[in-house]
């Protein structure tokens, strides 16, 4: 079968021997992403003399194309970029979904969908990714757009997971015609099959117009317009003067200290970085190695640092344009305390934690991806639709879906359950506002230089995952691909329910039945999609961490 992705086969040719003799480091770039189409397109850049950020704006882009269920350009997320060493100190770029300016504190019903127009924040991933190009890009904003452009023009052949994700979605969302329209299958069936040929037209001619004109085009241009229209045709919220006002803004880093470790990351509306802090800080003072890293003893700490972080970020975590978050947060005596309530016998009731909560009775999808070039920029760059393929509203001639952020609101004010819904207020809706989110990509540096590059998709689960993964590294010193591949461990406060990934695996029954009886509620589920660059201080090479959970794409030289 002949392929029409030119730039994918050159790529091919050029890595296929490396991938099959396991090269575990690379010295002059290195791209993982949960698509290897998209991480090749990250690599063509990088090849082609573009640092990171330029790569990361065609990896971005290209995953609108290859990973439909979360790569967007009709969503939002957050990009932390470390310069390198001397080069200049460490930023962040947020373009996170806002409400529209029709949105309200109580906008949505009881009875309000999950996948409708309504839903839809504001999207940010054009204007962030140019902010970000802006300020560090070295090659032409059309350049990078190429890759993704061919891939939706002429089409790639589908995986696996992208036949069974297609399938899945057009089985459950037949009442949206658009959606079906763009993505029924090609191949005279009507289920894909792996290696079909995905080939997405209208989204081709948006991604065009918008390496044309830029991400004016997108927000002012014929493609608002399109936008605008299709709000109209669903009632949705979204007009085109917000649009036009939205704005991506580049932000000052959260800067964490931990171990002798610098620790970058987004400040609010991601919560991530302010809960990752809060946890790191009350295991420091903690020898976790000589613990154990799959002791009970180590399990109960995490599980109970995890339950305590994320109380405080219901309590006081929102968009900081309309809250005011305590500076104590991140203060490690405010931890300390925190962790001084810890019973390292039992424990603890998530409702004894509450006091301060009304708790009522009861009546993912996101992608992460991480890339550093040879003189040593690094990238981590988490971006999201909310859930898999978003409110699955495809933009009627546009060609991509729009998200469903509305969600990541806290819906019904005073309404916090023990079943996980929060209604405390620094989250609740108001317009122009950003939703809160738990995005997580960070970058761990030592001594001035980015040493880890890490983040992931999950909800809630993301800041979690980012947890484990630090802590493997820093505290039990995994190598990237160990710390991605090790199990790992989920709570969110409410509901009062752990989660780790091989619960059920006979190897960790012992320390299972004695979290149980120390009180544990815990189950197995799959968690996150990290994939991780480990940078080497001496060598300076790219050890890769390429998370297999859903499937993996590393593209590297």
């Amino acid at each position: 079968m002949k392929i029409a992705y030119n730039f994918c086969l050159l790529v091919t040719l050029a890595l296929t021997c490396t991938f099959l003799q396991g090269a575990e480091s690379f010295n002059k770039g290195v791209v993982v992403s949960v698509s290897q189409p998209g991480s090749d397109a990250g690599l063509q850049i990088l090849k082609s003399g573009g640092n990171a950020v330029d790569a990361a704006v065609a990896t971005a882009f290209a995953l609108a194309v290859t990973h439909p269920a979360a790569g967007n350009i009709g969503g939002g997320g957050f990009m932390v970029v470390h310069p390198p060493l001397g080069k200049g100190e460490p930023t962040v770029f947020e373009y996170r979904e806002m409400a529209p300016k029709a949105a309200f504190e109580t906008v949505f019903k009881k009875n309000d969908g999950m996948f409708t127009h309504k839903v839809s924040g504001v999207p940010g991933t054009v204007r962030g990714l140019a902010l970000a190009h802006q300020r560090f890009g070295s090659k032409p904003w059309a350049q990078l757009l190429a890759p993704a452009i061919e891939l939706a023009e002429k089409g790639f052949p589908v995986s696996k997971q992208l036949a069974n994700s297609l399938n899945g979605l057009l089985s459950t969302s037949k009442e949206f015609e658009e959606l079906q329209r763009v993505f029924k299958p090609t191949n005279g069936t009507n289920s894909w099959e792996p290696n079909n040929i995905l080939v997405q037209k209208d989204l081709g001619n948006t991604l065009t117009k918008i390496a044309k004109f830029g991400p004016d085009e997108f927000y002012l241009g014929s493609t608002a317009d399109l936008i605008s229209n299709e709000m109209k045709m669903g009632t949705g919220l979204i007009g085109k003067d917000d649009l036009a006002l939205y704005q991506a803004r580049e932000r000052k880093p959260i800067k964490l200290e931990y171990k002798g470790y610098s620790i970058y990351g987004s400040p609010p509306p991601s919560s991530g970085v302010i809960t990752l802090g809060l946890m790191l800080n009350m295991i420091e003072p903690i020898d976790i190695k000589k613990m154990g890293r799959w002791s009970p003893e180590t399990f109960h700490l995490l599980i109970e640092t995890m339950r305590r972080a994320f109380c405080e970020r219901a309590k006081h975590l929102g968009d900081q344009g309309f809250v005011d978050i305590p500076e104590t947060l991140l203060n490690k005596e405010f931890a300390k305390n925190l962790a001084a309530n810890i019973n390292l016998q039992k424990a603890t009731p998530s409702a004894d934690l509450a006091k301060d909560f009304n708790i009522s009775k009861e009546s993912d999808n996101t992608t992460h991806f991480s890339i550093v070039d040879a003189q040593g920029m690094a990238v981590s760059n988490t971006y999201t639709l909310e859930q898999s393929y978003g409110s699955k509203v495809m933009v009627r001639g546009a060609g991509f879906l729009l998200n469903n952020e509305m969600l990541d609101f806290n819906w019904f004010p005073g309404e916090t359950t023990k079943s996980g819904r929060v209604g405390t207020k620094p989250n609740l809706i108001a317009p122009s506002k950003k939703m809160l989110s738990s995005q997580t990509p960070v970058i761990v540096a030592k001594n001035g230089s980015p040493y880890l590059v890490t983040g992931s998709p999950g909800s809630r689960t993301i800041i979690n995952t980012v947890f484990n993964i630090i802590i493997n590294v820093i505290d039990f010193e995994m190598t990237a691909q160990e710390a991605v591949d090790a199990a790992r461990l989920h709570h969110q406060w409410f509901p009062d329910k752990a989660y780790f990934e091989e619960a059920n695996n006979a190897k960790y029954e012992v320390n299972m039945k004695k979290l149980r009886a120390m009180g544990h509620d815990i189950s197995s589920r799959r968690q996150g999609d990290a994939h991780s660059i480990l940078i080497d201080p001496k060598t300076k090479l790219l050890h890769p961490g390429l998370d297999h959970r859903i499937e993996g794409g590393l593209a590297g030289h």
